[in-house]
């Protein structure tokens, strides 16, 4: 198959754990303006409800204007009585069945399973619809264990669920995982960016 016929990862934008509310809108509506963004994952570290609401409100105005949809990590509980698009649970298979006949079929469901392919099986059997597997690349967070490009190579050929990789990502990595996800996780390394917008698109321009 002739390479510019082969379909690219989708963007999937991942909010920074914590943000200012005045610098973040801009700057993730500078991203949206200037990328094909598939979703957006609002991924804050606080357990203030009414922090994470006000966020998530301000945010939804922007994704939604843009056609973009908007997912809260872990929150199920959240995603109603905010209108939000889903939920990205971080327990891997564990919550799948549970949140997907909380929210019924129409929400989005996906889940982090670290490098697991058999969580990623059993949520994908349990009805999550996208696998999230990370990181890709060495960090000292979290156990430190690294999601392969064989896991990939291996998911892309023999289970149709989508998977997402996850960062950290470089303009290097994105090009060796390219043939190999249907989903780009993006957020560190952009945030912190002078202009997020710029940042975003030379690892976007990556994939070729």
């Amino acid at each position: 198959m002739p390479q510019d016929s082969v379909e690219k990862p989708q963007i999937y934008l991942v909010s920074p754990p914590e943000l200012e509310l005045s610098h973040f809108l801009p700057d993730l509506s500078a991203c949206l303006d200037s990328t094909e963004i598939a979703c957006v994952r609002l991924g804050l570290a606080t357990r203030d409800e009414d922090r994470i609401a006000k966020a998530a409100d301000a945010i939804r105005e922007v994704t939604h204007a843009r056609d973009v949809a908007l997912v809260i990590e872990n929150h199920v509980q959240l995603v109603e009585r905010l209108g939000l698009d889903g939920v990205h649970l971080t327990d891997g298979s564990r919550s799948v069945g549970k949140t997907r006949k909380t929210l019924g079929q129409d929400a989005i469901v996906g889940a982090f399973c670290g490098n697991s392919r058999h969580d990623g099986m059993t949520a994908g059997e349990l009805g999550a619809d996208y696998i999230s597997f990370g990181p890709i690349a060495a960090t000292a967070l979290g156990t430190g264990e690294v999601a392969e490009k064989e896991l990939f190579d291996w998911w892309s050929m023999m289970i149709e669920v989508p998977c997402v990789a996850e960062g950290p990502l470089t303009e290097a990595l994105i090009a060796e995982f390219t043939p190999v996800t249907d989903f780009f996780g993006l957020g560190e390394g952009i945030w912190d960016q002078d202009n997020p917008a710029a940042a975003l698109s030379r690892l976007v321009a990556a994939m070729g």
